[in-house]
């Protein structure tokens, strides 16, 4: 469901299948775990990722608040046309940063 992979002082969660009211908390969990106290930018990447229901979109909302409360960086990036649809309809795409890839993340969260 969730890898981690660490590129050039960024963390990164790589998100894949399905996120749904069923392994949303599971989902949390992981991304809770994975970014912990120390990190100062994170990029969710999404490439991989099939569904995400409402509650998954919670939990990329409750990540995006806790790390602005510290003032680390969050970015989203590679994200399928559908998942697009969804995130630009919920209006998350107002409120975080979105980007087409991994480089541009990366360029754009480290500089």
């Amino acid at each position: 469901m969730v890898k981690i992979e660490q590129e050039n002082g960024t963390l990164i969660t790589k998100v894949e299948g399905r996120i749904d009211g069923a392994n949303a908390r599971e989902f949390e969990d992981a991304v809770k775990s994975a970014i912990g106290e120390s990190s100062h930018a994170v990029i969710m990447d999404l490439e991989d990722l099939a569904y995400i229901s409402s509650a998954g979109l919670r939990v990329i909302l409750l990540t995006a608040k806790d790390l602005w409360k510290r003032d680390a960086k969050f970015a989203l990036c590679s994200l399928p046309d559908p998942i697009r649809e969804v995130v630009e309809i919920a209006g998350f795409d107002k409120i975080i940063q979105v980007y087409v890839s991994r480089a541009e993340a990366l360029a754009s969260l480290s500089g």
